[in-house]
């Protein structure tokens, strides 16, 4: 079997955190501001700080509208969709079509969700077409290296995401023991004294969760240094 490239670990590696980033941040996002006549000022700011966003927003209307929609914002769900959909358009092949598909509606509700007067609902099936996505990845991708580096990257992407958010320890706890498997299953490499840290930090009371996202960044450099797999 031909080795898997770098560029392509590192795009199924970004496909995996794109696509969990918007999926875990449309859920928390309801359940925080589903309605914007609820939400105060300090607590999008304190939203937009904890997930290191820039505050460019001039009020809490402008923050649910840019946030959700603004494909200018490089911070807003919409962007962060539309990255997940280029790495997928460029993996058709170790993905397959279907499974592209469902990226592909997924943006096809956001845009419906941008245009419509009850965006919830359309955000709610740009998060079920995700499901939908790594149902059919799980079904339909036959090599084992695409699907756990594409795993890989959603279990990063979501250990941080719930530290961010200040996910229920326990929750956060099963979360990292996962990673902590995924992490074995890919045969990358990884920083060993980062991942230990990382088992070790949940298991104390109360959690560290700025170090536990420090800790979840830094196991994997695929910034400057591309993740090659040959299985």
């Amino acid at each position: 079997m031909a080795i898997l490239s770098a560029e392509h670990s590192d795009q199924l590696f970004w496909l995996g955190r794109y696509s969990e980033r918007v999926y875990t941040t449309i859920k928390g996002f309801a359940e925080r501001f589903d309605s914007v006549m609820d939400i105060k000022t300090e607590e999008y700011v304190e939203y937009c700080k904890r997930q290191e966003i820039p505050n460019v927003y001039v009020s809490k209307e402008d923050f649910v509208c840019r946030y959700c929609f603004d494909e200018k914002d490089p911070n807003s769900i919409y962007s962060n969709l539309m990255r997940a959909f280029d790495n997928a358009v460029v993996l058709r092949e170790e993905i397959g079509s279907e499974t592209l598909a469902y990226i592909q509606l997924a943006v096809y509700a956001m845009n419906k969700a941008k245009a419509s007067d009850a965006p919830l609902i359309h955000l709610q099936r740009v998060v079920d077409n995700i499901m939908a996505f790594w149902g059919m990845a799980d079904d339909n991708i036959d090599r084992d290296s695409v699907r756990r580096i594409l795993k890989l990257g959603k279990q990063v992407e979501r250990v941080d995401l719930y530290a961010r958010m200040k996910a229920e320890p326990g929750k956060l706890k099963k979360e990292v023991k996962r990673l902590s498997g995924q992490v074995l299953k890919t045969g990358m490499q990884y920083s060993i004294v980062k991942l230990a840290h990382l088992n070790y930090i949940i298991e104390v009371e109360p959690m560290d969760l700025d170090c536990i996202v420090e800790d979840v960044e830094s196991i994997f450099d695929t910034g400057e240094e591309k993740m090659a797999a040959g299985f």
